[in-house]
Parts: structure tokens; C-alpha cells; sequence
């Protein structure tokens, strides 16, 4: 089966080898493997809770044995760092407003779930298909429990294309960029009990012009952090 991509009419999706995927010229493949791949390979040897990402939503100061800590992950994407995060002990709900990222993401939860390497993955790992602000918006009206609102907008690549990987090209070729970004950190500030992580690139400026509390830095991005709690 195929779908024609909205942003180039020779991106489309296409189904093989039991997995869902997106190409332009059936070289270059994006699609979605939690239980192989990268996915496993980040999981197995990322550095665990040392990794920034697991600082940045405070899982350096929780005892997950003792209490979950639960992660709304507004803008997923192919649900990577969603992934890490449950893979640590969270509970992750994944939030995808993209039809086809979305339909990308439910191909690889059917792998998962039935994968013998991940007996936690159902358990910790939901998925939303919806406009970000409008997920955001409806969980703060059923007062749903969130401890760290999880934002990741896509941003424009400042280097020359060459320079950006060809599955990460293909993939903002056909979802562009979120230029409602800045709209969701208020909402995201509204619903966290804890804190709101932000991911940028190194050179992006704060989301909402909006000073973080802190920062942790790393090799090309940094996670932005607005606290409203202690982690306790």
C-alpha cells in the first residue's frame, strides 16, 4: 500500500518485510523498531539514567521502585527519546499529530508489544494521535497526573543539507517544522506537577523567548528545563 506525502509528491509510505515505512526512492527508509536497531542498541549501551535526557526530566532523583514518574511526551516524532525514557522506568504517553508519523509509530508499538526483549513496553508506553496544544489542552482539563511535560518541536537545520543525516533530511522534508512551537510551553508549564523539558538544537533560541530554569548541555542540543516542583 501507498500513501503520497502532503509536503512532496514523491515521498510516500510503503509496507515491506512486516514493517510500515517512508521513503522517496525506496533506498532511504524511515520507519519505526523499538525492539531492534538503534532503538535496542541506545537502550542496552546509552549510558542509562547518566545520559542527559534522563537528567533533564530528574530521573537522577527518583526512586522508580517506589513510585512511577509519569512523562507526556507532546511532540514524539518516530518516538526515540519517548523510548529511552520508558525503557529507564517511566510511563510515556506519546503524542503525534502527523498521520503518517502517527501510523509509523502504531507499525512499530505492534512489533513491541509482541517483542520477547521488551515485556514492559505495553505497560509503560501509550500513544495519542493529536495536534500537541489540543492533547496538551485536554489533559490539563481531566487534570491528568503528568510529573514532566516532554517537548522536542522540530527546528529548522542550520547546516547545509549534505550535513544532516539522510533519514532525519527525509523526515523534516515531509513534516517541516513546528511554527506553534512557542504556543506550547505555557500549556505544557500548566500541566506539569514537576517540570517541562524543552530539547534544542545548540543554536535555537529558549521556546517562547522564555528563560529556563536550567540547562544540560550536550554535543549539538541542550535540554531546557522550567521547573514547577521538586523531584520528590
Amino acid at each position: 500500500m501507498a500513501n503520497k506525502a502532503p509536503n512532496d509528491p514523491s515521498l510516500h509510505i510503503a509496507f515491506d518485510d512486516d514493517k510500515l515505512f517512508l521513503t522517496r526512492d525506496s533506498k532511504t527508509k524511515i520507519f519505526v523498531d523499538f525492539a531492534e536497531g538503534a532503538n535496542a542498541h541506545r537502550q542496552k549501551f546509552g549510558g542509562g539514567k547518566n545520559q542527559a535526557i534522563a537528567k533533564a526530566v530528574g530521573l537522577n532523583k527518583v526512586d522508580l521502585s517506589k513510585s512511577s514518574l509519569k512523562v507526556f511526551d507532546a511532540t514524539a516524532g518516530m518516538g526515540k527519546d519517548a523510548f529511552v525514557l520508558a525503557s529507564l522506568g517511566c510511563e510515556v504517553t506519546l503524542v503525534e499529530r502527523q498521520q503518517p508519523i502517527y501510523a509509523l509509530l502504531v507499525d512499530g508499538f505492534r512489533r513491541a508489544k509482541t517483542s520477547t526483549h521488551l515485556p514492559w513496553f505495553e505497560e509503560r508506553m501509550s500513544l495519542i494521535h493529536a495536534p500537541a496544544q489540543q492533547a496538551l489542552t485536554q489533559a490539563i482539563s481531566n487534570k491528568q497526573d503528568v510529573d514532566v511535560v516532554y517537548l522536542d518541536p522540530m527546528f529548522p537545520h542550520r547546516e547545509k543539507s549534505a550535513a544532516v543525516k539522510k533519514d532525519m533530511a527525509l523526515f523534516q522534508t515531509f513534516v517541516g517544522t513546528d511554527d506553534d512551537a512557542d504556543e506550547l510551553l505555557p500549556s505544557a508549564i500548566t500541566l506539569a506537577k514537576k517540570r517541562v523539558v524543552v530539547k534544542r538544537p545548540d543554536y535555537a533560541p529558549f521556546l517562547n523567548t522564555q528563560q529556563p530554569s536550567t540547562q544540560i548541555k550536550t554535543k549539538k542540543n541542550r535540554f531546557d528545563v522550567y521547573v514547577n516542583a521538586a523531584m520528590v
